[in-house]
């Protein structure tokens, strides 16, 4: 099926041609859809500390700590949120895993390539993703099952430089595990801190501890989020190995809501209440 596509000139984003749409034709990788719609959403789990936010951050550009008290403890309490675009090179002889980049959501639709030797070639939107950064801590369980509970596949941090799995590791897998969860792809993060020796050692305590579970056949990526090392091989995972899953578009709007806001300020008269925001995904 062929498709016309509008694009704006001012932020080089597809624009969707409301005399022509046809929702019973729509699908997620339509690029009027995701040029400014993220139609698939990642999850990152993992212990505390192990890089989940800083990989979200390497990969769209977006810092998902943002309140006061997480600031101050540098971990993730509140669910996290951050659109990320991933392209891929037009040309084929475009090395992998260089041809695929990632950006923040804002990022106009055919970007040019950034790889030496092929800086007059466009790139092309393969995905455009959200980012659920769900907290590590052993008291946040409940809402790290909130933000499980929306994602179609999930990125597991699990950091070189600590004993694999470490307590969050284990129960968090264990949860996705209990949801069915198959898409899943494991960051060996922090690699810049350890020596072949001791990476290669914790590659097969990852593949002992992830034997029997969901995540037995995931690959395992040797990563540095600090330092942005392999998010482009990551990238390309992302956009091979967590599938689109089926979109409806027809069927009344079903959502889970995962967070609220209430807007009302503490001993509010009646008369005064003024109701509050629900935060969720639709999933039809």
């Amino acid at each position: 099926m062929v498709q016309s596509v509008l694009i704006s000139r001012n932020k080089g984003l597809a624009e969707q041609d409301l005399t022509k749409l046809d929702v019973t034709k729509l699908h997620p990788l339509f690029p009027e859809v995701i040029s400014r719609q993220a139609t698939i959403n990642i999850g990152t789990i993992g212990h505390v500390a192990h890089g989940k936010s800083t990989i979200v951050k390497a990969i769209s550009g977006v810092q998902t700590v943002r309140f006061k008290n997480e600031l101050e403890r540098n971990i993730t309490i509140k669910l996290g949120y951050a659109n990320a675009k991933i392209y891929k090179c037009e040309d084929d002889k475009c090395p992998r895993p260089m041809c695929y980049k990632s950006y923040g959501s804002g990022k106009e639709d055919n970007p040019t390539c950034d790889v030496p030797g092929f800086e007059n070639c466009k790139m092309t939107l393969r995905r455009h993703v959200s980012c659920v950064d769900c907290p590590g801590h052993d008291i946040l369980m409940a809402t790290m099952l909130n933000g499980a509970a929306i994602v179609d596949g999930a990125l597991l941090l699990i950091a070189a430089n600590e004993s694999c799995p470490q307590p969050q590791t284990a129960e968090h897998l264990a949860s996705v595990d209990m949801m069915r969860l198959k898409h899943i792809i494991i960051l060996q993060n922090k690699i810049d801190l350890i020596n072949e020796k001791a990476a290669t050692e914790q590659h097969e305590a990852i593949q002992k501890f992830i034997t029997n579970t969901n995540a037995e056949d995931a690959p395992i990526v040797p990563v540095s989020a600090q330092l942005k090392y392999n998010i482009d091989v990551v990238s390309e995972y992302i956009v091979k190995k967590i599938p689109i899953p089926v979109r409806d578009f027809v069927s009344p709007p079903k959502m889970i809501v995962i967070r609220s806001f209430d807007v009302n300020k503490p001993g509010s008269a009646g008369h005064e209440m003024k109701g509050g925001v629900a935060g969720g995904s639709i999933l039809q």
